[in-house]
C-alpha cells in the first residue's frame, strides 16, 4: 500500500490536471525515474512528490488565460511557491520538501542539477521529450497551445529535441534507455519530411 501522501499527491494532480491529457505525464515520469535510477541511492520520496507536482503550472487553472502573460509565465517559479503547502496538507515529511523544491527548480533540460534526485528526474524529463510519447505530447498542443498553430511549429520543436537533448543526458542509464526513443523520434521526422516535403503546414 502507498503511504498516504502518495496517493494525496496522485489525487491533487487528477483533480487538477487540465487539459486532462497533461494527468499522463505524472505516472510516466515517476515509473521513468524509477527505471533511470535503479541501482543508485536517492530518496524515493522526494522523486516521486517532484514528479508529481513539477508541473503545477502548466494546468489551466493555475497559469495565466491572457496569451501575453502566459508567454512571460515562469511555471517552476509557481510550482515552488505552492508545493510546499499542498505537501504539508498531503502529510508529506517536512525535512524533504527542501529537496523536491530544489528537484523541482533544477528539472529542465537548461538546467544543472546537484542532487542525485533533481539529476534523474531531469533526466526522466528528457526521456518523455523523446520518441513516440514526445511526439504525441507535442502534437496534441497544435491549435491549443497559443505558441502552436501549425504542425510545422511543432516540427521544429521535435527536431530541436532530437539535436540537443540526448547531449544533455546525465546518466549512463538514461542513455540506454533513450537510444530507441531517439531512434523513432528520427524515423518520425525523416517519415514527415517523405510525405509532406515543403507542404506540411
Amino acid at each position: 500500500m502507498l503511504p498516504d501522501f502518495r496517493n494525496a499527491i496522485a489525487q491533487f494532480i487528477e483533480h487538477n490536471a487540465r487539459p486532462v491529457d497533461k494527468y499522463g505525464h505524472q505516472p510516466r515520469l515517476y515509473a521513468l525515474t524509477q527505471q533511470v535510477g535503479a541501482g543508485l541511492d536517492y530518496d524515493d520520496d522526494v522523486i516521486y512528490a517532484a514528479a508529481w507536482l513539477h508541473d503545477l503550472g502548466v494546468f489551466i487553472g493555475h497559469r495565466p488565460e491572457d496569451p501575453e502573460q502566459l508567454a512571460k509565465w515562469n511555471h517552476v517559479t509557481y510550482a515552488c511557491q505552492h508545493v510546499p503547502q499542498i505537501l504539508t496538507g498531503a502529510n508529506f515529511p517536512a525535512e524533504k520538501i527542501p529537496a523536491v523544491l530544489e528537484a523541482i527548480r533544477t528539472h529542465q533540460p537548461t538546467d544543472n542539477p546537484t542532487i542525485i534526485e533533481a539529476i534523474i528526474l531531469r533526466d526522466a524529463d528528457i526521456l518523455e521529450q523523446l520518441g513516440a510519447i514526445g511526439i504525441l505530447r507535442n502534437v496534441s498542443k497544435v491549435g491549443r497551445d497559443t505558441r502552436f498553430s501549425q504542425f510545422t511549429q511543432i516540427v521544429t520543436v521535435l527536431r530541436r529535441s532530437l539535436a540537443d537533448l540526448p547531449a544533455k543526458i546525465r546518466l549512463d542509464s538514461t542513455r540506454k534507455l533513450a537510444e530507441p526513443r531517439i531512434h523513432a523520434l528520427r524515423q518520425f521526422l525523416a517519415a514527415v519530411d517523405d510525405e509532406a516535403g515543403s507542404l506540411l503546414f
